[in-house]
């Protein structure tokens, strides 16, 4: 059985999970993305404790670099034409067991991934069979504070979310909200 306490490492799909999937062509150059500024600091808290984030997706976009080096997510792969084959290669280079992994993803290119960790987790506005194969199934829609409210639960059945909270409330907390 699964332990939030194994989790060493979050993979999340971009479009569909950080955003709500749309993509926005401004002209032939610039592609815009909406991010939740939750979801930033659900990385912030996450890295605090210790859990590597990796975003992994089938496009390209350069405003998604932008997002990942504001965060100092290093791990970034971009243009992944197979996501299980690309976690397969991720897993062993920083040395992560598929029971040490959650996977985020919310559509069909993202259920090898997911049926092979030890938690997965979909959106509520994801597609049917990606949400019937999550482990959790999340009350956020893409883009609407999806990742924060896995890092959230995570967090909390680790029992490191009350501690970062009172952290915050008392005037001293280490991750600022980006």
């Amino acid at each position: 059985m699964a332990r939030a306490s194994d989790i060493r490492l979050i993979v999340s799909d971009v479009d569909g999970v950080w955003t709500d999937g749309r993509i926005i062509y401004a002209n032939e150059r610039t592609e815009i993305k909406a991010f939740h500024v939750r979801d930033g600091l659900a990385v912030k808290l996450a890295q605090r404790v210790g859990i590597t984030i990796a975003l992994l997706t089938s496009r390209s976009s350069h405003a998604l670099e932008r997002r990942a080096r504001e965060l100092g997510i290093t791990e970034l792969h971009q243009g992944a034409a197979n996501k299980f084959e690309e976690l397969e290669k991720l897993a062993e280079k920083l040395g992560v067991k598929f029971a040490q992994i959650l996977y985020a993803g919310d559509d069909l290119p993202d259920l090898a991934a997911m049926t092979r960790v030890a938690i997965s987790a979909a959106p509520s506005d994801a597609a049917p069979e990606v949400r019937e194969a999550a482990t959790w199934k999340l009350d956020a829609p893409g883009g609407g504070g999806a990742f924060r409210e896995l890092v959230e639960r995570l967090l909390r059945e680790r029992g490191e979310w009350a501690p970062l909270v009172l952290e915050f409330s008392g005037g001293t907390p280490g991750a600022a909200s980006i």
